[in-house]
């Protein structure tokens, strides 16, 4: 029997609702799995949602959603509620979980008490969450996510838990002795101090502390070192210090579609690797390449559950 996935359809002002549809009308997506979608039902309707596609859990409104395609507190409030049901679906049944895009501004709007998608599942689940991003062979991850470049949280406990996190989920892809690239902070890694301590005071001893441990992890390395070296088959993933040096280089290489991939949960979780796109919302001309790679990397996964 084709396993099962819960997919929440994201903010219904957004593509999110679109995307859900046009993938899971997808054949290889159709073959991969069954699915259960969470979500605002007009929106899914108005995009083409049938029962022949899934089962769906309607969330009604309690306001009425705006007609600008915008951030909006009732979009926020129902794509909230929404996440926060598909984690506990996955939770209790064991299923993988596919998230499609929600708007963080739609979220501050609503006073969603988190900043997006990874904070509220690591508070339901108590698990910590790595932030990965897959396409074909590249594969990065995140010490940092979204935080600002001037106030980075990095300390050699984060960078070490998070390398750690990112070499066992590469393991567990099926790479028995991964390498792995690290990023520096700064630029040409700080040359030896000349621009910067954080590559001395804390990435350096975090590097020489798990090679002790026989694993192998080379760097710290500029950026662009580091993603031309993972492009050509040096390294089996990066691990990247803030978000747009993960970003940037992956979009900018990929040849397949990206997918979003949180590690160290208690349930498999994917998502497509942009947001909310509310300029095109409602024009059919959002690309569910993302979402289809979401939902069947989700299928595949060890947590796909076959009910």
């Amino acid at each position: 029997m084709k396993p099962l996935v819960l997919i929440t359809a994201g903010d219904p002002l957004g593509i999110g609702p679109e995307i859900t549809v046009r993938a899971l009308q997808n054949a290889r997506v159709q073959r991969a799995c069954r699915a259960i979608v969470i979500g605002e039902p007009t929106s899914l309707l108005r995009a083409g949602f049938t029962e022949r596609l899934g089962r769906l859990i309607a969330l009604e409104n309690t306001n009425p959603l705006p007609r600008k395609h915008a951030p909006s507190r009732a979009g926020g409030l129902i794509s909230y509620r929404a996440v926060r049901l598909g984690a506990k679906l996955a939770l209790q049944r064991h299923l993988p979980l596919v998230t499609a895009p929600i708007s963080k501004q739609s979220w501050t709007l609503a006073e969603v008490p988190f900043t997006g998608h990874t904070e509220l599942l690591r508070a339901a689940t108590g698990a910590e969450g790595l932030m990965m991003f897959i396409s074909g062979k590249l594969r990065c991850a995140l010490v940092t996510e979204h935080a600002a470049l001037a106030h980075l949280p990095l300390t050699q406990a984060r960078v070490e838990q998070r390398a750690l996190a990112f070499i066992h989920a590469l393991q567990q892809a099926g790479l028995r002795h991964p390498s792995v690239g690290l990023c520096a902070v700064n630029p040409h890694a700080s040359d030896n101090g000349k621009f910067g301590t954080e590559e001395n005071e804390i990435l350096l001893p975090v590097l020489r502390k798990l090679r002790r441990r026989g694993l192998r992890i080379n760097g710290p390395l500029p950026t662009d070192a580091a993603w031309l070296a993972h492009c050509r088959g040096t390294y089996d993933g990066l691990l990247c210090m803030y978000h747009d040096q993960a970003l940037l280089g992956l979009k900018l290489a990929a040849r397949h579609p990206i997918v979003h991939f949180t590690a160290g949960l208690p349930f498999a979780r994917t998502s497509p690797a942009h947001g909310t796109a509310f300029d095109i919302a409602g024009c059919h001309q959002a690309d569910p390449a993302s979402m289809v790679a979401a939902i069947i990397a989700a299928a595949k996964s060890p947590f796909s559950g076959r009910h």
